[in-house]
C-alpha cells in the first residue's frame, strides 16, 4: 500500500452485536483489528444485549486500546443502544462513523487482514465509490459449504447495471458485509428498519449513483453460519418475513428498472415473478386465504402477469410451470406440494 494511498481515505468498519458468544465476537473483532490497511476505525454497537455481551464489547475495546492505543492509526469504539435489530444497529454506527469508506462485519464473521487493504487499492486505482471482494461460506462445524456466489477468475469492473442485472438473474452478491462503500453515498439513505433482505434494497437503491464498481477475486470474508444470526435463523417466523420483504424488494426494484434501466425490463420481471415463486413456496398453507392480504395481492400479481409468466425467457420451465399452477389454484398446490415433498 503506498503512503499516497493511505493520505487519501479512512476506513470505518461496524459490527452489529447482539447476544454472541465471546470466541466469535473475539474473532470477529481481531480479525478487523489486525488489517493490514492502517487508517482504520473500528466501530462496535451493541445493539441491547441482555446476556453480558455489552459487558464483553467494553472489555474489548480496552484491550485493544491498552494493547496499541492509536499507534498504529486504528481506534476502537464501542457504543450501546436499545435493540433495534440489525439494520437499526448498522444505521446507528454510520451515523458515528468518520471514515470515507464504510464496511460491515457480521459479530459471527471474520475477514483476511487484507480484507481493506485489497478494496481501498482497488478503490484508488479505478478512482471508485465501491469496492467488493469475494466471500466463502463456513458451515458451524468449520468444513467449507459450497460458495453462494462465484468468485470472478480476475480482478472486473462492473457497471451498476451489469451489477443489477446480475441480482436481478439471482447471480452476485448485495452484502454490504462484502464491500467498502464510500461514506457519502449513504448520505441521505439507510438500511431499512424491521426488515429483513435489507441490503438489496439498500444497493439497488444507490445503483443509479454509482457508475461501476470492482468485484475482487480473494473470498476474503468468510461467512460463518451460526443459527441465531437474523439471515440464518431457523425460527420460521424469521422465514416467513424474509419471504414477504424479498417480494417488497422485487416490487421495488421492478419500479426503479422501469424509471433507470427500461432495456432491463424482461430481468425485473422475472426476479419480480421469482420471488412471488419462492413467497407462495414457503408461506405456511394455512395463511393461503383471503383474510391474509398479502397472499391475495401475490396471487394476483401471478393471475395477471400470465402473459410474462409465459414469454419470459428468463424463467426455466419448472419455474413456469409452477407459476402457472400456483397461480390458477395456490393452496392446492401447494397441499399436493407438501405430499410429493414427505414421498421425497
Amino acid at each position: 500500500m503506498s503512503k499516497d494511498m493511505d493520505k487519501k481515505a479512512s476506513v470505518t468498519i461496524i459490527i452489529p452485536i447482539y447476544n454472541i458468544e465471546e470466541e466469535l465476537l473475539r474473532k470477529s473483532v481481531g480479525s478487523v483489528m489486525s488489517q493490514t490497511y492502517d487508517k482504520l476505525e473500528l466501530i462496535l454497537v451493541d445493539d441491547g444485549s441482555d446476556d453480558g455481551t455489552g459487558e464483553l464489547v467494553d472489555r474489548l475495546v480496552a484491550e485493544y486500546t491498552e494493547k496499541s492505543g492509536e499507534s498504529e492509526g486504528k481506534t476502537i469504539k464501542a457504543f450501546h443502544k436499545t435493540n433495534g435489530g440489525s439494520s437499526s444497529a448498522r444505521n446507528f454506527g454510520l451515523k458515528n462513523a468518520t471514515g470515507d469508506y464504510i464496511g460491515f462485519v457480521d459479530s459471527d464473521d471474520y475477514v483476511d487482514e487484507d480484507f481493506v487493504s485489497l478494496m481501498m487499492e482497488a478503490v484508488c486505482k479505478y478512482d471508485l465509490l465501491m469496492a467488493q471482494i469475494s466471500r466463502d461460506e463456513i458451515a458451524a462445524d468449520g468444513s467449507r459449504l459450497p460458495d453462494v456466489c462465484t468468485p470472478p477468475s480476475e480482478e472486473k469492473v462492473i457497471t451498476s447495471k451489469e451489477q443489477l442485472r446480475e441480482l436481478l438473474l439471482h447471480k452476485g452478491d448485495c452484502s454490504f458485509c462484502t464491500r467498502l462503500t464510500a461514506k457519502k453515498l449513504f448520505e441521505g439513505r439507510e438500511f431499512p428498519e424491521g426488515k429483513l433482505n435489507e441490503d438489496f434494497y439498500l444497493l439497488v437503491n444507490m445503483l443509479p449513483d454509482i457508475k461501476e464498481y470492482v468485484i475482487l477475486p480473494k473470498q476474503a470474508y468468510h461467512v460463518y453460519y451460526r443459527i441465531g444470526s437474523n439471515s440464518r435463523s431457523g425460527d420460521k417466523e424469521v422465514f416467513r418475513q424474509v419471504y414477504k420483504d424479498i417480494v417488497d424488494n422485487a416490487d421495488f426494484a421492478e419500479k426503479l428498472v422501469a424509471k433507470n434501466y427500461p432495456e432491463l425490463r424482461s430481468e425485473a420481471k422475472r426476479f419480480a415473478l421469482y420471488q412471488r415463486l419462492d413467497y407462495l413456496l414457503h408461506v405456511p398453507v394455512g395463511m393461503m386465504d383471503k383474510d391474509n392480504a398479502f397472499y391475495v395481492k401475490v396471487v394476483k400479481y401471478l393471475r395477471d402477469n400470465i402473459a410474462d409468466i409465459i414469454a419470459n425467457g428468463y424463467l426455466t420451465s419448472k419455474n413456469k410451470l409452477y407459476l402457472l399452477l400456483l397461480a390458477t389454484a395456490p393452496k392446492k398446490v401447494r397441499q399436493i406440494h407438501k405430499k410429493i415433498r414427505k414421498m421425497e
